[in-house]
């Protein structure tokens, strides 16, 4: 009889434990937009953005190259202070393409990401759901050490809070 109890309780804290284990999964999100049909629409805006720039920056060039040969093709004839005042056009110019090529990286960058968001939040959506579907309560990504989907009923940030004494 007494071993019988304690296989009853025994096997009660076993399923316990199984049932609050966690169960992990992962995703390959890169993979997945890679695939998406989407994929080729944000490609050529992002493209056609960047050819935007471009030609924005070969004007400039163009403008540069055009000032620096009037220039040079003048400077024997032309008084100090004229030269004085071409060199400090042409150094306004030239840093004018510096400063839009380091600018053109950073906006190429902020619209590739406010093109690909869209992408991402449906992967998300899908990710989440199936996760909530398949009782995963993690889904980590492949390509790096983040995290896809947490199940937020596992978070103890509340209790690290709580413990500390802290509010929200």
């Amino acid at each position: 009889m007494k071993n019988r109890i304690t296989l009853i309780i025994a096997t009660f804290f076993i399923c316990l434990t199984i049932s609050a284990q966690t169960k992990v999964g992962t995703v390959d999100r890169e993979y997945i937009i890679a695939k998406m049909p989407q994929l080729k629409t944000v490609q050529e805006r992002i493209k056609n953005y960047g050819a935007k720039l471009d030609s924005i920056n070969t004007i400039k060039i163009a403008k540069y190259d055009a000032t620096v040969k009037v220039f040079n093709d003048n400077i024997k004839t032309l008084p100090e202070a004229d030269k004085k005042t071409k060199f400090a056009e042409i150094s306004k110019l030239k840093q004018e393409i510096t400063q839009f090529q380091k600018n053109g990286t950073t906006m190429m960058q902020l619209r590739r990401n406010e093109f690909m968001r869209p992408l991402y939040q449906k992967v998300n959506e899908l990710i989440e759901g199936i996760a909530k579907e398949k009782g995963y309560t993690q889904i980590l990504t492949v390509t790096g050490n983040n995290f896809a989907y947490i199940d937020t009923k596992h978070d103890i940030t509340k209790l690290v809070l709580d413990k500390l004494g802290i509010k929200e």
